[in-house]
């Protein structure tokens, strides 16, 4: 349930699903309704989440709440690495390994095994469906592997599907083999949903948010032009205040 409700509801929040209602309505409402009102409120929606500022602000509220806290005097027992980062319908499409925009997360947790900051890797992510094939911790582990990683300093956890069995997974693991020092690897702008599972199940982690997708205001009219790749980025933000609404009502109750 929890899991249908986190990959579904969230369509909910998407601006241009707002856009499409409020259309809709305007076209098919009460004969005695303004269909104008409707249409303006839906142009300026599309307008408001596809320029640079909305986008920019959502990111910028989500990714300051963390700050990093990994230590450069320890020699972590194990980096987590969560999944997110594999484009499954492109793999599985092309039978070639595609990566999305978080792909930072794999390269700084390689560096820090090939620095030798970290031990081991905890590589945590399985399909992201009943009909998905991809096993994303399995195409992780095979892509360090190909970097000169040494496979035994990799541990699988292969069936989590998001950030909540994420957590709960990867505790067992560390149970198992007894690992203290742990440095968990993610977005920023997903870090305090992660945080937040991850102390819920009891793990101590440091923090080493990656990814950073906000930036300093830019000067200049440009920043107000609507953009399709700015509605994209204010539906991913908005996509997140709900997964952690979502977690937050799971986990903690009302």
């Amino acid at each position: 349930m929890f899991y249908v409700l986190s990959k579904t509801l969230d369509v909910l929040l998407s601006p241009l699903t707002w856009v499409l209602l409020l259309a809709l309505y305007g076209l098919l409402g009460d004969r005695w309704q303004n269909p104008r009102f409707s249409c303006a409120a839906a142009a300026l929606v599309l307008y408001l989440f596809s320029i640079q500022p909305v986008a920019n602000g959502l990111f910028e509220h989500l990714e300051k709440e963390t700050q990093p806290s990994m230590r450069s005097t320890v020699v972590y027992d194990a980096v987590i690495l969560l999944g997110g980062v594999v484009d499954h319908d492109s793999t599985t499409t092309w039978g070639q390994t595609a990566y999305n925009d978080s792909v930072e997360r794999l390269l700084v947790t390689f560096d820090l095994l090939r620095k030798g900051r970290a031990k081991n890797a905890i590589l945590s992510g399985g399909p992201s469906g009943p009909e998905d094939p991809i096993v994303e911790s399995r195409v992780l582990e095979k892509q360090l592997e190909d970097w000169g990683i040494d496979p035994s300093r990799l541990v699988v956890e292969r069936e989590s599907r998001n950030t909540r069995e994420n957590a709960v997974d990867t505790r067992q693991l560390v149970l198992q083999r007894g690992y203290k020092n742990l440095l968990l690897v993610t977005s920023a702008f997903h870090m305090p949903r992660a945080v937040d599972a991850f102390k819920t199940v009891g793990l101590s982690v440091d923090l080493l948010p990656v990814d950073y997708r906000s930036t300093k205001a830019s000067a200049g009219a440009n920043r107000f032009l609507p953009r399709a790749m700015f509605l994209d980025e204010s539906t991913l933000a908005l996509r997140e205040i709900f997964g952690r609404f979502v977690y937050e009502l799971a986990w903690h109750g009302p």
